[in-house]
């Protein structure tokens, strides 16, 4: 009964857009349920994950400030059956160019209960959030966001040296795929454009190969 009151009626309240109003006392009440009773953890977390704001960023700091209250109270079991799509989102958050949604999102590795369930199982978690951590340790455009995060990469690398140039190395395969599909892309359009002008210059119509127009990928 107590868990359906959970599903049913306290987690779908973080869905309101007015949800400012009541969250610490929304927070505490979904805390408490899962420090009486752990096995609740996933189905909380999985709730959190299913109104997790999309361009609400204040919402979203909200979001992860009870998720970390949340995790304080959960036991490895309940952790590994949602790991996966909570560290895809963590990972959103990580390359959120508001700095406080990534910033708060940096802090949860401040938490010793949280940070010892990620290493834990960093194989799983480490190949999810890395290109997050690497895009942000080199690019992100707020210093503290960026100190965070190479303290956060450096973490990884220390306890397991193995598992991160694996995943560094998977990162630059993926980054030098990308950068081969752009530039093919960019030649293929060139080539329309020197087409185009060479049959505008004569005026003849433009016929676009069947074999060219399969070269441009959408978008």
């Amino acid at each position: 009964e107590h868990k359906l009151f959970l599903v049913r009626a306290l987690i779908p309240l973080h869905k309101p857009k007015c949800i400012p109003m009541y969250h610490q006392q929304l927070s505490y009440c979904i805390t408490q349920f899962v420090e009486k009773d752990c096995k609740l953890a996933d189905t909380v977390i999985r709730g959190l994950l299913k109104y997790w704001p999309v361009t609400n960023s204040s919402k979203e700091v909200m979001f992860l400030a009870e998720l970390e209250e949340v995790l304080e109270a959960t036991q490895p079991p309940e952790f590994q059956r949602c790991m996966v799509p909570l560290f895809r989102q963590i990972g959103r958050c990580l390359s959120s160019s508001h700095f406080q949604v990534a910033e708060r999102a940096l802090f949860l590795w401040n938490n010793d209960h949280i940070e010892n369930l990620i290493k834990q199982n960093r194989k799983v978690i480490l190949p999810i959030i890395f290109p997050a951590l690497e895009k942000n340790a080199r690019n992100h455009w707020n210093q503290a966001v960026q100190s965070l995060t190479l303290n956060v990469r450096k973490l990884f690398s220390d306890i397991d040296p193995e598992l991160f140039e694996e995943c560094l190395l998977k990162f630059q395969e993926d980054e030098a795929q990308e950068q081969e599909i752009k530039l093919k892309r960019e030649a293929t359009w060139k080539r329309l454009e020197e087409i185009a002008a060479m049959k505008a210059a004569s005026n003849e119509p433009v016929l676009v190969h069947r074999w060219m127009a399969t070269q441009v990928p959408p978008g």
